[in-house]
C-alpha cells in the first residue's frame, strides 16, 4: 500500500504555533438536547448509541482519524492516518450529580477547556454530559483549531444532525489506514516537491505574456487589499486593559442568549449588518464592564476587535481546515450612546469591505505560505506578542430551525473560541432556530466574574435594541451577578 500524508497549511500551521501552555488553541461547541428519546432504563443517556452513530459518520471525515506528524529537518506538521484510533478515546461520557444545573455544566466545560489535546491522538474530543436538569444531556465538542474554522464546523454538525428525529445507526465503514511513509522517505518527498514547486514557478514567469494585464490587475488589487490590511493596526498594541492580563490556563465559560427577532429590529430601525450589531452590543458591554464593575477609565480608548472571516469558496464547504481571513475592527468604546456606537460600527465595517481587507488578510497568509516552520513558530508568537486587537469577536450563522441528534432535538447550542496570549476573553456567538447563544470563553486569572461580564453584554444589547426601536436611550439597572460555582465544582 503506498504511503499517505497532507501538509497543513501554513494557517492551519499556525495555531499549532501559537499554542502554549497557557494558550490552548482548541475551538468548542456545547450543544444541549431533550434527553427523554435517548434515556436508558436506569436514566441515564445511551452515550453507546451516540457513539456508534459518531463512528458511522467518521468515513465523511476522514480527517477526525488522522495524527499529527512532522518532516524531518523542515519540521513542518503532515496529516497521516492513525493506525490505532479508538473510537472510546474520542468519545467521552461524564454525569453531572443529578439534578445537575446549568452553572455545573459550565464549570465542567470550563474543565474540559483547560486540558489541551493529546498531539499523539487525533485532535479532538467529543465529551456526552448527562444529568442536566429539566431531563436534558449536553454534547461537549471539542476541536483544535488547526482541523476546523467555524464555518466548517457548522458543516460538520450537518453530518451529525438530522432535520428530523431518526433513530437509524448504519454499519460504520470499514477503516483501513494508509502506511506512514517513514522519516527518510517523508523528507525525499518533500524535497522533490519543492523542487517541483520551484520549477512550476519558473514555467508560470515564462507563460506571463499570455494574459499580462488580468495578472497585474489581480495583483495590483491584492498588493492594495493587503496594505489596507496592514495599515489597519495589524502592526501597532492596542490599549492595555483589565480584560488584558496575563493568562493562566484555567478557563471559564459565561453564556447569554438573544432572540434573533430582536437582532433583526435592531438592524432594521438603526441600519447595519447583524454582524454590525453584534459588534456594538459587545462595544457596549465592554465600556459598561470596564467603567462599572472594573472602575477603568474608557475615555479615548484604542479597543480592537479581531472578527474572522470566511473566505471559503463553495467548493470548499465541507472540508476541514481553516479558510478565513481577520478584520481587525475598532470598537467605540468610549462613546456613551449606543446608537452612536452602532453608527461608527457600521462605517468600520464598511470600510473594511470596500477596502477587500478580508482578501487583504487572506493575501498576507498566502505570501507566508512558502516559509519555513521555525519562521511561521516565531512570527506566530511575535504576532501574538505585539498583541493588535483586545479580543476575538467571532459570528457563525446556523440553521433556523430545529435540528436532531438520533431522535433528540438539539434546544441550545453556544460555541467557544480559544483565547491568545494576553487575552482574557473570547466571545463567539451560534444563531439557531430563532436564538443567538453567546458564549464567553474567560481567564480564571484574568476574569473570574466571567458573569458579571455576560450580565453586562444583556444590558448593552438592552440598551442598543430601546434606542433603536423606541428611540429611548434608557439606563439599564445592573442585575445583580449569579453566583459562579468554584473552578472545578461540579
Amino acid at each position: 500500500m503506498p504511503a499517505h500524508y497532507e501538509r497543513l497549511s501554513y494557517l492551519d500551521n499556525s495555531f499549532l504555533a501559537l499554542e502554549a501552555r497557557t494558550t490552548h488553541m482548541h475551538v468548542a461547541g456545547i450543544a444541549i438536547f431533550d434527553a427523554a428519546s435517548l434515556q436508558r432504563a436506569d436514566g441515564g443517556v445511551a452515550t453507546e448509541r451516540i457513539r456508534a452513530l459518531v463512528e458511522s459518520k467518521l468515513h465523511l471525515i476522514p480527517r477526525y482519524r488522522q495524527r499529527l506528524a512532522w518532516v524531518p529537518l523542515e519540521q513542518h506538521p503532515v496529516w497521516v492516518d492513525d493506525a490505532s484510533f479508538n473510537i472510546e478515546y474520542h468519545v467521552r461520557h461524564y454525569s453531572l450529580p443529578r439534578p445537575g444545573s446549568f452553572d455545573q455544566l459550565r464549570s465542567l466545560v470550563g474543565l474540559i477547556m483547560s486540558q489541551q489535546l493529546d498531539r499523539t491522538r487525533p485532535l479532538w474530543e467529543l465529551n456526552v454530559v448527562e444529568g442536566l436538569e429539566g431531563d436534558r444531556f449536553a454534547i461537549v465538542s471539542k476541536i483544535h483549531h488547526c482541523m476546523i474554522d467555524g464555518i466548517a464546523g457548522v458543516d460538520l454538525m450537518a453530518v451529525l444532525l438530522n432535520l428530523a428525529p431518526n433513530d437509524e445507526i448504519e454499519d460504520p465503514v470499514q477503516f483501513v489506514p494508509r502506511r506512514v511513509p517513514a522519516d527518510s522517505e517523508l523528507l525525499v518527498r518533500e524535497t522533490a516537491r519543492r523542487t517541483s514547486r520551484a520549477l512550476g514557478a519558473v514555467r508560470s514567469v515564462r507563460q506571463l505574456g499570455e494574459d499580462t494585464r488580468g495578472l497585474l490587475y489581480d495583483g495590483a488589487q491584492r498588493a492594495r487589499a493587503a496594505g489596507y490590511s496592514l495599515a489597519s493596526g495589524w502592526l501597532t498594541k492596542a490599549s492595555s486593559t483589565p480584560l488584558n492580563g496575563r493568562i493562566g490556563s484555567s478557563r471559564l465559560f459565561g453564556t447569554m442568549t438573544t432572540p434573533l427577532s430582536k437582532v433583526k429590529e435592531v438592524k432594521a430601525s438603526a441600519g447595519g449588518s447583524v454582524n454590525d450589531v453584534v459588534l456594538a452590543t459587545v462595544a457596549g458591554g465592554v465600556r459598561r464592564f470596564l467603567a462599572e464593575t472594573r472602575g477603568f477609565d474608557v475615555t479615548d480608548l484604542d479597543f480592537r476587535a479581531m472578527a474572522p472571516v470566511s473566505v471559503r469558496s463553495f467548493d470548499q464547504r465541507g472540508t476541514l481546515g481553516n479558510h478565513v481571513a481577520m478584520w481587525l475592527v475598532s470598537l467605540p468604546v468610549s462613546r456613551p450612546d449606543p446608537l452612536e456606537q452602532l453608527e461608527q460600527v457600521r462605517q468600520a465595517t464598511q470600510r473594511l469591505k470596500e477596502t477587500d481587507q478580508a482578501l487583504g488578510a487572506a493575501t498576507l497568509v498566502r505570501l507566508s505560505a512558502g516559509a519555513p516552520a521555525t519562521l511561521v513558530s516565531m512570527a506566530s508568537r511575535l504576532a501574538a506578542g505585539v498583541r493588535p486587537f483586545n479580543m476575538t469577536v467571532t459570528n457563525v450563522p446556523g440553521p433556523q430551525f430545529p435540528l436532531y441528534l438520533l431522535e433528540a432535538e438539539m434546544l441550545e447550542s453556544y460555541a467557544l473560541v480559544p483565547l491568545w496570549q494576553a487575552h482574557g476573553v473570547g466571545v463567539a456567538l451560534f444563531s439557531y432556530a430563532g436564538t443567538v447563544f453567546w458564549g464567553f470563553n474567560a481567564d480564571y486569572d484574568v476574569l473570574p466574574d466571567v458573569d458579571e461580564f455576560a450580565l453586562a453584554m444583556e444590558a448593552a444589547f438592552s440598551d442598543l435594541h430601546a434606542a433603536a426601536v423606541s428611540g429611548r436611550r434608557p439606563r439599564t439597572a445592573k442585575k445583580k451577578p449569579k453566583k459562579r460555582p468554584p473552578l472545578g465544582s461540579v
